[in-house]
């Protein structure tokens, strides 16, 4: 596979599985509905390992624009490369949104609470505080991608978008998905932990798109939040190692 296409199927599996949670726990048809915090943390966590497991050979498996961002800043990604990775993501989580709304449009439409309906799709805060939320997603970001750029391989060394990738992918996929675990354990009950732009943003647009009865609106106030918080977390901790040494 080329990267796009291995970035696009990687990010469609990510949020296939990770979004397919938040509606199997959310959705109070599902033989899952209500089994908890513990099954979505490690249902994400599977989901990266699923999605890294494909991605990596190809394109590194950064299935997150927060992870390409961090990594360009700190000189491990080419700049140049960032736009088209980003844009793999955007549609590839657009694709896996599209799957579990397809796969769950029946228990969609049998949901008298429609909160709960977005936050199958999107983040939302459990106690909106504007700066607080923005923090949390910074924070959680922060930490994913300080730590991957420690377990991470060589530098990228490519020139062209159809070589390989040497990066996220190099470290197998587990810790990772251990490590997405530990964030939506430890942090992740504030926002619900997007801590990757296109994981909010490509989901949020499919909400806002498909037909579900009696739905709210998308949330388009809070969409920046999920976006700007795990951007500027990536760049802090793209920083932060680069002065660590």
């Amino acid at each position: 596979m080329t990267p796009f296409l291995s970035e696009f199927i990687g990010t469609l599996l990510l949020i296939l599985l990770g979004v397919g949670v938040n509606a199997n726990v959310g959705l109070k048809d599902s033989f899952a509905f209500g089994s908890g915090w513990m099954v979505i943390a490690f249902g994400w966590g599977f989901a990266v390992f699923a999605g890294v497991i494909v991605a990596g050979p190809s394109s590194g498996a950064h299935l997150n624009p927060a992870v390409s961002i961090g990594l360009a800043v700190a000189g491990r990604f080419p700049w140049a490369e960032v736009p088209f990775y980003i844009l793999a993501q955007l549609a590839g989580a657009m694709a896996g949104a599209l799957l579990v709304w397809f796969q769950f449009s029946d228990h969609y439409n049998r949901m008298d609470d429609k909160d709960s309906v977005l936050g199958t799709f999107c983040t939302s805060p459990s106690i909106p505080n504007t700066f607080k939320n923005l923090f949390s997603e910074a924070l959680g970001t922060f930490v994913l991608v300080f730590v991957v750029l420690y377990l991470a391989g060589p530098s990228f060394a490519s020139d062209t978008l159809g070589d390989t990738v040497i990066g996220l992918g190099s470290i197998g996929a587990l810790p990772v998905a251990f490590l997405v675990v530990g964030i939506g354990m430890s942090l992740g009950g504030t926002t619900g932990y997007a801590i990757n732009p296109t994981r909010d943003l490509g989901p949020r647009i499919i909400h806002a798109l498909v037909p579900i009865k009696g739905k709210r609106d998308s949330n388009w106030g809070y969409s920046w939040i999920p976006v700007v918080g795990p951007t500027l977390g990536a760049i802090i901790a793209g920083v932060a190692f680069l002065a660590l040494g």
